[in-house]
């Protein structure tokens, strides 16, 4: 497939096309191209950068992603949004590329699992495609469900995982599966310079109050008075990180050497039932919510808690903020969300 420029919806060009190649090392400034910048932690990605003195490239094709999350961000001289969808190709001098263009939350990406498959793969394959021209280096944002509904716990990175390949969960799970494949095979053949972060379960400002996502919908739910939906009986256990925490750790793993290659998990380690969240969210907003339970979707992990002492080791990286503080900013942004006059999410349960 032929590669494309697409169309810029900002103004600032002629800064992103520079015919010279600076050496990273040397630079004060990168040109970093953030793929998925205007989603929950794209955005507050591409504010981290840019508040670092950073030109940041935000190419989204906003299925998920929101201009809300980014336009203050238009205040920055060196912010530049690119509508796109990396399926399709994409051709910019870039220094630094940060790969997280995928729906994250099950409703989401099950919506259309072809497409989610295809912006595992062929985005990642195109993204490392301009990292390898351009000599970049590159962050893939991977995910906790490549260890499926693990059979080790805590999960550790040498962990193969148990997933299922054919569930509904499996066009994301072995989606991100496969792009970590074509990051280390990219590595392997053609010494491309890759970091590879494995997520596990982040909130806080900035998520969509209709992805479907446990810390969301549990607010959500209790701010607007409703019963909070718990799947099965509430005894499976998340581990729960602030988002603020989780970028300082994509800043700290893409700050390491070339030589370090390994996937890393970030998140908390500290682990929680999902009952136990569902109480700290009724007490925290004052709601007079009650829990019911629905059946358990399949292939959902009964226990999901990272290892995080390779990070600890190799980043000196550790989550800081505690639920409760978590939490407390998190009910802060969507209860201001909901209360908007120009609230533009219809259909929120």
């Amino acid at each position: 497939m032929k590669s494309v420029r697409p169309n810029f919806i900002s103004p600032n060009i002629n800064s992103l096309f520079s015919d010279v190649h600076v050496i990273r090392s040397k630079q004060r400034s990168l040109h970093i191209l953030v793929a998925g910048g205007a989603g929950f932690l794209g955005s507050h990605l591409c504010e981290r950068l840019l508040k670092a003195g950073h030109t940041v490239i935000c190419v989204d094709n906003f299925s998920t992603g929101l201009e809300r999350n980014i336009r203050h961000l238009r205040n920055f001289e060196g912010f530049s949004v690119i509508k796109h969808d990396i399926v399709d190709p994409i051709d910019i001098e870039v220094d630094e590329i940060y790969n997280l263009a995928c729906p994250a939350s099950p409703p989401h990406y099950q919506a259309d699992p072809v497409h989610t498959m295809k912006t595992c793969v062929f985005g990642a394959l195109n993204l490392l495609e301009l990292a390898a021209r351009t000599g970049a280096r590159i962050f893939q944002a991977s995910t906790s469900e490549i260890y499926g509904d693990p059979l080790v716990h805590p999960q550790v990175e040498s962990y193969w995982g148990n997933v299922n390949s054919f569930g509904p969960r499996s066009c994301y799970d072995e989606g991100k599966r496969s792009a970590e494949t074509l990051f280390f095979d990219f590595h392997r053949k053609y010494h491309v310079e890759i970091k590879v972060a494995r997520i596990f379960n982040t909130y806080g400002p900035n998520m969509r109050p209709d992805d479907g996502r446990v810390v969301s919908n549990f607010i959500v739910q209790a701010l607007k008075g409703h019963d909070i939906t718990i799947y099965g009986d509430g005894s499976q256990t998340r581990s729960f990180c602030f988002v603020n925490d989780l970028i300082d750790g994509f800043q700290q793993l893409m700050a390491t050497g070339p030589s370090f290659t390994s996937p890393v998990n970030l998140g908390n380690p500290v682990e929680f039932t999902i009952l136990e969240l569902a109480e700290q969210v009724i007490k925290l907003t004052g709601s007079r919510s009650k829990t019911i339970q629905n059946p358990l979707p399949t292939d959902d992990p009964r226990q999901r808690r990272p290892d995080i002492s390779l990070a600890q080791r190799q980043l000196g990286w550790q989550p800081m903020v505690p639920l409760t503080v978590g939490l407390e900013k998190t009910i802060c942004y969507f209860d201001r969300l909901l209360t908007e006059q120009t609230y533009e999410f219809a259909g929120i349960a």
